[in-house]
This record gives C-alpha cells, structure tokens and sequence, in this order.
C-alpha cells in the first residue's frame, strides 16, 4: 500500500471538517492509520457525492461503541480521528474493532479493522 493515503485517490486529501470537491472520489474507506492504534489512529474516507454519512466503530460483536461522525459531508476525502474512545468517553480495552462508513444507503464493504493497543 502507498504510504501516502492521497495516492489511492484521485486528489488531496484535507484534514478535520474540511473537503476538497473531487470530482474522481469515490464513495471508498481506508484502512486506518496508525495500525495497531495507540492511543487513537486516523480515518480517511472518501464520497463521490455529497450526503449524510455515518462513520462509527463497532466491537467483534457488532455492537456500536462510538459514532465519529453522524452528519453532512461534502463529496470528496475527508479524515476523522479516533481516540480509541467509547461515545461515554471512556477509554475501550486492547483489542480488534470494526470501522463501518455509511452513506446514502451503502455501507463499505469490507469494513476496516482497527487493532487498539493500550
């Protein structure tokens, strides 16, 4: 894999609540990055078209543990961090975790792993 997360997009990729309109983006997750996460890591989706989106992490049991974003974004590549946090705030124990993006009906498929170690 390219060490440069902008490489397995059509465009550059900004940080924050903040998009670059792409018109080449495609609706696409990436693996995080750091991997194994200690203490959080980075999320780095892409969207073809502007839309409500959902990305949360789940446990191995499905169960959702924290929603990192539930809202509007732009079309284009967007990062999000994790703190390796539950929605309560408290710290969630070493282990695998599941990141899922949802929007406008699609869900990514395969969803990305994220191996938390405290």
């Amino acid at each position: 894999l390219p060490a440069d997360p902008a490489a397995w997009f059509d465009g550059p990729i900004v940080g924050g609540d903040t998009a670059v309109a792409d018109a080449g983006a495609r609706f696409a997750l990436l693996p995080p990055s750091p991997n194994p996460a200690n203490p959080g890591t980075q999320l780095t989706f892409s969207l073809a078209t502007p839309g409500h989106v959902t990305l949360a992490v789940h446990d191995l049991h499905g169960r959702r543990v924290r929603t990192l974003w539930d809202g509007s974004r732009s079309a284009g590549i967007h990062q999000v961090a994790w703190d390796g946090r539950a929605d309560r705030g408290d710290p969630l124990p070493s282990g695998v975790y599941v990141a899922r993006l949802s929007a406008a009906g699609e869900t990514t498929v395969p969803s990305v792993r994220i191996s938390l170690v405290r």
